[in-house]
């Protein structure tokens, strides 16, 4: 059987941290891993204090969701 990538899919990557003393599971594809590790370190924050912040304003959308859709709006804004 072809690999995900031979088949056009992105390979999520599952990670635990750490959120308000709870342990949560998040899985993105490399590519989302990647930006928000470039956006932590922009902001001089950790992944896991970004991913807080956007956890405190996701309202009722899934968590790796969320980050998504954060992650694209940053890289939106400094490209405008």
């Amino acid at each position: 059987m072809p690999s995900q990538e031979a088949r056009g899919e992105l390979a999520e990557l599952k990670r635990s941290i750490t959120i308000a003393g709870h342990r949560t599971s998040i899985s993105l594809e490399s590519e989302f891993w990647d930006a928000l590790q470039k956006l932590s370190a922009q902001r001089g924050k950790s992944i896991t204090a970004l991913v807080a912040e956007v956890d405190r304003a996701r309202g009722d959308r899934n968590l790796s969701s969320a980050l998504r859709v954060w992650v694209l709006d940053q890289v939106a804004r400094t490209k405008d």
